[in-house]
C-alpha cells in the first residue's frame, strides 16, 4: 500500500489533519508519517526528519508527500537528496492543499491506488469546492520525482541515437584532475562517443575520454557543461556522468578543498608566500648537513634526431609509459597503505594521463612527422601542460604541476636520466615540497630532518615524514632554498624552528637538547607498557588512534592502554556497498584481538560532506564541513547505522567496547542514537553488554558549551580538537594559508576544552583524540584542564606517557589557568616551552 508523509511547520496542524483523514477510512491501516515542527517545539521543518519519515512510510509501493508552506517544499526537496536512489524513485511530491489533499489521498491509498493515482486524486481535491464557487478546474499539481540528476531533456533536433544533457559543476575547484579522472573513467570502456562543451564559457567541444582535454575546458564550480553522447550505450553513459555530477564528482560542492592539496613534483619558490613562517610538522630535533632535493627535467627540442624508425621511437615511448605507470601504481599503493585511499586517489589522475588517447595520439603523430620519441613526448605533454597554465582559475593553473610530474617521469625514462628520488639521501633534506613518493623513500637512519619551503603539517608528505619519526618543519619560505648544500642546519620539529649554520655555542646547546630527547625517547620505550600516572598519583589513559588491524597491532606494541579511536570508515571506503554485519563483526574482533583484550573505542561511520561515499550520496553542499556528515548522515540513513550497531552489539558482549558517535550537536541526536543502540541490543537477543560504554565526539563548539547537558547521558566525551579548532577559529584545517591560525592551542579553543571538562564533572571521562594530544609539551596543559585520556598515533604513545608521568596535577592546573588567559597560541606555546 502507498505510504503518505505529511510535512508541516506545525505539529499540531499535522496531527489534526491526520486525525481528520483517518476518520475517512474507518480504521483501515494506511501508513501515514508526520514530519512537522522542530525538536524544541517551535514552528519549522527539518529535511532529516522528512527523509526519516519517507523511509518509514515506504514499503516498495511508493510514497506520496504533501506539504504546507513554501519552505516545507524546500525541506522536502532536500530530504529527497538524502534518500537512497531506489527509495527516491518511488516518491511523488504533491502540491495539493494539505488538509483536503490528505483526506483524499488517504482514501485513495486505502482503496489500493498506486502512488501516481493517489497523487492525482489529491491534486483534484479542490475540484468540488472550486466548481461550487465557480472558479473553474484546478491545474495539475502532482509531480513524480526521480533521482535528482542535474540533467536537461534532449535538445530538439538531436541526431538519432544521440543523447544530450547538461549538468552544473559542483566540485569545489571545478573539473580539475580528480573530478575529471572520475568523469573519464565513467566514459571509457563503453561503445560510445562522448563530447563535452562548457556552455558558460563556450569552450569545447572536447572528447570526454581524454583527461587532458576535459580538464582544459576550464569548467569551474557553477559552470554549465553539456554532455553529448552517440552510440548504443549513450543513455547509460550520460546517466553515469550525471550521477557523478550530482555527487559533486566525489568532492561535494565545497567552497574550498576539504583535504590537503594534491601533491606535485615540486613547488616553485614563487608560489610560496614571501612572509611565510616556519611551522612545526613532525616533533624532534635533527642536526646535519643540508641536502638540496631538486627535481629537474631535461631539455629537449624538436631538432633532436630520432635514434630509430618511427615504430622504434613509438615503442620507446610505450615502454617508458609502461615503466612509469608501474612506478605510479606502486606509489599509489604505498600512499593508500600509509596515508589512506582518498589521498591516494590523486594518482588515479596521473595513471589516466598516461593512458590519455588524445595525448598518446598526438605523440604518435609527432613521431610520424619526424620527431624523436623524447621530443614528441615533450611537445605533446607541454601542450597539455600549457592548456592548464592558460586557464584563468589559479587552482586549475596549478594542475599544470601534476602534468609536469608525470610527463617529467616519462621524459627522464626516455632520456635515461635519474629521478630525483629521496632514497639514499642523508642529513637535512631541504626542498620546495616533497611528493608522497619522495617522502615514502626517506630513510630515518640517514635523514635527520626535513625543511620544506612550502607545505602544511596536514599535507601528504608531512604525514609520511611524521610517521617515520623524522623531525620536520614546513612553510619555511623560499629563502630556505638558497641554503648551500652541506651547510649545517638544525631543525626543531617540535617548536617549528630552523637554525642555519649555528654558532658553536648554539650548536652545542641544540645537540644537548637532541641528546636529551634521545635519552627520553629510549626511556619512554622501555616503560611504554606501564601505566601513565602523574607524580601525584592521577592515572591518565594513553590510547592509540587506529584505522586498520595493522594499526591496532602497532598500538599494542607501543604500549597503548586502549584503542582511543577506531576510525571504522576504513571498512566502508573504496567499495560499491557498505560492509555487511558479519564482515564488520569479524574486523572488530580482529582489532580487539590485536590489542590483547584492551578496550576498543569504535567510532560509528564518520563520512558525508567532505568525505562522501558513492553508495551514500548526499546533495552537493556549499560547505560540506557544515553539512550532512557524521551522525547527521547516519540518522538520515538509519539502515547503515543499524547494521553497524548490530555488529558492535555482538562484539561488545565479548570484549570491552566504547561506542562513540561523531559530529553530535544536540541532545536530541544523542537520544536518537541511544535508542538505536537499544534496538540493536534487542535485535541481538536482548542480553545486556556490561562492558559497552557510550560516548560522543565533541567537535562542534555548541556541543562543547553544552557538555553539562550531554554528560548525564554518556560515559565519556572525546574531544576531536582538529575539527573543534577549525570550527572555533573559522579556519579550514586543510588550507595552507591558515595553518598558523588553525592552532588547537589558541586560548579560545582551550576555553572550549575547559568547558567540556567542567561540564562533564564526575559524570563522564573526558578524552582528547585530536593532533594536540600527541604534543608532549601540551600534555600537562590538557591534564591541568581535566582531560583524563589522550589518544594519539601509535608511535607517539611512549613519549606521551612519559610526558604525563612528569606532570603534577596542581601545577598543571595552574599552567592551564594561565593559558586560558593568554592572548594567543604563540603565548601558550611559550609557556609550554619556557
Amino acid at each position: 500500500m502507498v505510504g503518505i508523509v505529511v510535512v508541516s511547520h506545525s505539529r499540531a496542524l499535522a496531527g489534526a489533519a491526520v486525525a481528520l483523514a483517518a476518520e475517512m477510512v474507518h480504521g483501515q491501516d494506511v501508513r501515514i508519517e508526520v514530519a512537522a515542527g522542530l525538536d524544541d517545539g517551535s514552528f519549522g521543518t527539518d529535511a532529516v526528519a522528512v527523509a526519516d519519515a519517507v523511509a518509514r512510510a515506504d514499503d516498495d509501493s511508493g510514497v506520496v508527500v504533501l506539504m504546507d508552506l513554501g519552505s516545507a517544499v524546500l525541506s522536502t526537496e532536500t530530504a529527497l537528496e538524502l534518500l537512497d536512489d531506489d527509495v527516491r524513485d518511488r516518491v511523488v511530491l504533491c502540491a495539493a492543499p494539505l488538509v483536503e489533499g490528505l483526506v483524499v489521498a488517504v482514501v485513495a491509498a486505502a482503496g489500493g491506488a498506486d502512488r501516481n493515482e493517489v497523487a492525482a486524486e489529491a491534486a483534484d481535491a479542490l475540484a468540488a469546492k472550486q466548481s461550487q464557487l465557480g472558479l473553474g478546474e484546478p491545474a495539475a499539481v502532482a509531480t513524480e520525482i526521480a533521482a535528482p540528476a542535474p540533467s536537461a531533456p534532449p535538445r530538439p533536433g538531436a541526431d538519432d541515437g544521440q543523447v544530450v544533457a547538461t549538468f552544473s559543476v559542483g566540485a569545489p575547484h571545478g573539473l580539475h584532475a580528480r573530478p575529471a579522472a572520475l568523469l573519464v573513467q565513467a566514459v571509457r570502456g563503453h561503445d560510445v562517443t562522448v563530447e563535452l562543451r562548457n556552455l558558460t564559457t563556450g569552450a569545447g567541444p572536447v572528447p570526454a575520454a581524454s583527461l587532458s582535454r576535459v580538464a582544459t575546458l576550464g569548467a569551474l564550480r557553477g559552470h554549465e557543461v553539456e554532455v553529448r553522447a552517440t552510440g548504443e550505450q549513450a543513455r547509460e553513459v550520460v546517466d553515469d556522468v550525471l550521477a557523478l555530477a550530482a555527487d559533486g564528482f566525489g568532492e561535494g560542492a565545497a567552497t574550498a578543498a576539504a583535504t590537503a592539496p594534491e601533491p606535485a613534483a615540486a613547488v616553485e619558490p614563487a608560489a610560496i608566500p614571501e612572509n611565510a613562517e616556519p611551522v612545526a610538522a613532525s616533533p624532534g630535533i635533527g642536526i646535519g648537513p643540508a641536502f638540496a632535493l631538486r627535481q629537474t627535467v631535461p631539455v629537449v627540442t624538436e631538432h633532436d634526431v630520432p635514434r630509430g624508425d618511427p615504430e622504434g621511437e613509438w615503442r620507446a615511448v610505450s615502454e617508458a609509459v609502461d615503466a612509469v605507470r608501474t612506478e605510479v601504481a606502486r606509489v599509489r599503493a604505498t600512499t593508500a597503505r600509509d596515508v589512506g585511499g582518498q589521498e591516494a586517489a590523486v594518482f588515479d589522475a596521473h595513471l589516466l594521463l598516461l593512458e590519455d588517447p588524445e595525448l598518446l595520439d598526438d605523440v604518435r603523430a609527432r613521431i610520424g612527422a619526424g620527431s624523436s620519441a623524447a621530443a614528441a613526448w615533450d611537445g605533446a605533454a607541454t601542450e597539455v601542460r600549457d592548456g592548464f597554465a592558460a586557464l584563468a582559475d589559479p587552482y586549475l593553473q596549478a594542475r599544470a604541476a601534476d602534468v609536469d610530474a608525470v610527463a617529467g617521469q616519462v621524459l627522464r625514462m626516455l632520456l635515461g636520466a635519474a629521478d630525483a628520488s629521496a632514497e639514499g639521501v642523508a642529513g637535512v633534506v631541504i626542498a620546495a615540497d616533497l611528493t608522497p613518493a619522495q617522502a615514502a623513500g626517506l630513510d630515518p637512519e640517514l635523514v635527520v630532518g626535513v625543511v620544506l619551503a612550502g607545505g602544511s603539517p596536514t599535507a601528504h608528505s608531512a604525514i609520511l615524514v611524521r610517521a617515520r619519526g623524522i623531525p620536520a618543519v614546513v612553510g619555511a619560505g623560499p629563502d630556505v632554498l638558497d641554503v648551500a648544500p652541506g651547510t649545517v642546519v638544525a631543525v626543531d620539529g617540535t617548536r617549528g624552528e630552523i637554525v642555519v649554520d649555528p654558532a658553536p655555542a648554539v650548536l652545542a646547546g641544540l645537540r644537548q637538547r637532541a641528546a636529551d630527547l634521545g635519552r627520553r625517547r629510549v626511556a619512554a620505550l622501555s616503560r611504554a607498557s606501564e601505566p601513565a600516572t602523574t607524580r601525584d598519583g592521577v592515572r591518565v589513559l594513553v590510547g592509540a588512534n587506529v584505522g586498520s588491524v595493522d594499526d591496532a597491532r602497532a598500538a599494542a606494541a607501543a604500549g597503548a592502554d586502549l584503542a582511543g579511536l577506531v576510525r571504522t570508515e576504513f571498512l566502508f571506503l573504496g567499495r560499491d556497498q557498505a560492509p555487511g554485519v558479519e564482515e564488520q563483526v569479524a574486523t572488530y574482533r580482529e582489532i580487539a584481538a590485536a590489542l590483547g583484550g584492551r578496550r576498543i573505542t569504535l567510532r560509528t561511520l564518520d563520512v558525508g560532506g567532505d568525505k562522501p561515499l558513492g553508495y551514500l550520496p548526499v546533495a552537493p553542499e556549499a560547505n560540506p564541513f557544515l553539512g550532512v556528515r557524521g551522525v547527521r548522515l547516519s540518522l538520515a540513513r538509519p539502515q547503515v547505522l543499524a547494521d553497524q550497531l548490530l555488529a558492535v552489539a555482538r562484539v561488545a558482549r565479548e570484549v570491552p567496547v566504547n561506542l562513540m558517535f561523531p559530529m553530535v550537536t544536540t541532545v536530541e541526536e544523542l537520544a536518537a542514537v541511544r535508542a538505536l543502540v537499544d534496538e540493536a541490543l534487542a535485535r541481538d537477543g536482548g542480553a545486556p553488554a556490561p562492558d559497552l560504554r557510550i560516548g560522543i565526539m565533541v567537535e562542534v563548539p555548541a556541543a562543547a558549551l553544552k557538555a553539562a547537558r550531554f554528560a548525564p547521558h554518556v560515559d565519556f566525551l572525546s574531544i576531536g580538537t582538529n575539527d573543534l579548532t577549525q570550527y572555533a577559529m573559522a579556519a579550514e584545517r586543510g588550507n595552507d594559508a591558515l595553518t598558523r591560525l588553525a592552532d588547537p592551542l589558541d586560548p579560545g579553543v582551550l576555553r572550549l576544552v575547559d568547558a567540556v571538562c567542567r561540564g562533564a564533572g564526575d559524570d563522564a571521562l573526558v578524552a582528547v583524540c585530536g593532533e594536540v594530544a600527541a604534543d608532549e609539551a601540551a600534555a600537562a596543559l590538557l591534564v591541568g584542564l581535566g582531560v583524563r585520556e589522550l589518544s594519539v598515533s601509535p608511535p607517539a604513545v611512549p613519549g606521551v606517557k612519559e610526558a604525563v608521568r612528569a606532570c603534577d596535577v596542581a601545577a598543571a592546573a595552574e599552567l592551564a589557568s594561565r593559558a586560558l588567559d593568554a592572548e594567543g597560541a604563540g603565548d601558550v606555546r611559550a609557556m609550554l616551552h619556557g
